[in-house]
């Protein structure tokens, strides 16, 4: 193979046919997720458009960057990775698929902990080469304008403790940074543990406002103190009432007030809500006249407020006054690509210093990356920071973390690709549920399985519609003919 220039973001498909100016294409992608003796090392996406092979290398002298060297579709990918061979393995598109070949290599290679001479790969599959861990995707959207190949390094996140190497999540950040400094209210949807509080901080801290951050936890307020606590109260409105009480609306003047679980309001407190939101005063408890706030609102929830609003138990006007953009945030085991770079974080967070000395064995970074991470990052950070004050400075061993990350090795890929775990059966799916399975299927039928199509046409976010996709157990790739 000929050399090319080297590159810290030179792409693998440099040479490649573009798409036409206003198409989003979805050619397949390779991600280098996670080092075992580096996690603190860059991570980074390759797009493998219009690429015939890709051949996996030592670096020489241990270097940690990664090389791209092509030569008519050909292309040399090398990682400072002591445990890998000078050839260790060769990925090739040959016909409609992707076969992993092991180059005669010392150490193995192994596809979702699966030591193999040589393996068709799909979507998500788990690569294996040294201590380096790569994931490969079948298929991504990236735009004309987004560069095809990044490392997570080069990144400058949407937000401070926003990053991301998967390109549609990095979409949904961008949106952070672009409607931070506005008045623009915003949702953010995402299972629990995902990071929804943090995207809000994130936008307050963007936004410029001079007020503090108040974050409210709807589901966890006592539904007899709702309205008291959000919009205070007068000394003497009620028995207890000692003293007034601003209330946390107010606590959030000229700030931003986040109301996490907002699925999760009495109707009355939604109300009341509404005309907070509307006239920008509060009427606390036992008062006759209300008093001005300035506030920018943000909410969350892991619900569907639509369904909610269909079942009469949201309102309606409030969706419609809260909802002024929608972001997704996807659950960890849908962006597992991101594992090295969430963990990397992790550790600077937690342990300083002492980041930079910390590694893991092989066995416990594939049990990292092939769990399912039901509680998300939130369960993430408490696994790796107990492993690692385990470990006493040591390797992190998979003895070091709970029985279920232990399990998932010897379940292997059925564990990592759970998504449909616990999900209904066609026939056993509510009303609602079987009208947007129907809904589903008949744009993907219209749009030949194109899913960033799809979610363009309900207005959702592609995470979302993959999300339902998986729960109502739809077969994508029978639409694309």
């Amino acid at each position: 193979m000929s050399s090319l220039k080297e590159s810290r973001t030179s792409t693998i498909s440099r040479q490649a046919k573009r798409e036409p100016v206003g198409r989003i294409a979805e050619p397949p992608h390779l991600f280098l997720s996670f080092h075992c003796d580096r996690p603190l090392a860059s991570s980074a996406r390759y797009c493998l458009r219009d690429v015939r092979a890709v051949e996996f290398a030592r670096a020489p002298g241990g270097d940690i960057t990664h090389l791209v060297q092509s030569d008519v579709g050909d292309f040399k990918l090398t990682v400072g990775d002591k445990w890998m061979s000078s050839l260790h393995a060769v990925l090739r598109h040959t016909a409609d698929q992707w076969v992993l070949q092991d180059a005669k290599s010392k150490n193995g290679t192994f596809v979702n902990g699966r030591r193999c001479e040589s393996a068709v790969v799909a979507d998500g599959d788990l690569i294996e080469l040294g201590h380096t861990f790569f994931i490969f995707r079948e298929a991504l959207p990236v735009a004309e304008n987004r560069p095809e190949s990044v490392e997570a390094r080069s990144l400058r996140p949407a937000a401070p403790g926003l990053a991301t190497i998967v390109p549609g999540l990095n979409d949904e950040l961008e949106k952070v940074e672009a409607i931070a400094p506005s008045a623009v209210s915003v949702v953010i949807h995402g299972e629990t543990g995902t990071g929804k509080e943090l995207m809000a901080q994130a936008i307050h801290n963007l936004s410029g406002r001079s007020g503090p951050f108040v974050a409210v936890n709807c589901g966890a307020l006592p539904s007899t103190l709702v309205e008291s606590e959000l919009f205070g109260y007068r000394k003497g409105a009620f028995s207890g009432a000692m003293e007034d009480r601003p209330g946390l609306i107010r606590s959030a003047d000229r700030g931003t007030l986040f109301l996490d679980e907002i699925g999760d309001l009495p109707l009355t407190a939604q109300a009341v809500l509404l005309r907070v939101l509307q006239e920008n005063e509060v009427l606390p408890v036992g008062a006759t006249r209300p008093v001005k706030v300035n506030i920018r609102l943000l909410s969350a929830t892991h619900r569907d407020l639509e369904a909610l609003v269909a079942d009469k138990k949201f309102r309606s006007d409030l969706l419609a006054r809260v909802s002024g953009l929608t972001l997704w945030l996807p659950p960890l085991r849908e962006r597992r690509e991101d594992l090295g770079l969430l963990i990397g974080t992790i550790l600077k967070r937690n342990f300083a210093k002492l980041a930079d000395q910390i590694t893991f064995s092989p066995d416990a970074a594939r049990a990292l990356l092939l769990y399912q991470w039901p509680l998300n990052i939130r369960e993430l950070e408490r696994c790796v920071t107990a492993a690692v004050v385990l470990a006493r400075g040591g390797m992190v061993q998979e003895a070091h973390f709970p029985e279920a990350l232990r399990a998932v090795l010897s379940n292997g890929k059925a564990e990592a690709s759970g998504d449909t775990n616990g999900a209904p059966e066609e026939g056993q799916l509510s009303e609602t549920d079987q009208r947007r399975r129907d809904e589903i299927v008949a744009l993907l039928r219209e749009h030949r399985g194109n899913i960033t199509a799809v979610a363009r046409a309900l207005g959702k976010a592609r995470f979302q519609v993959q999300r339902w996709i998986r729960r109502y157990r739809i077969n994508s790739k029978e639409f694309r003919r």
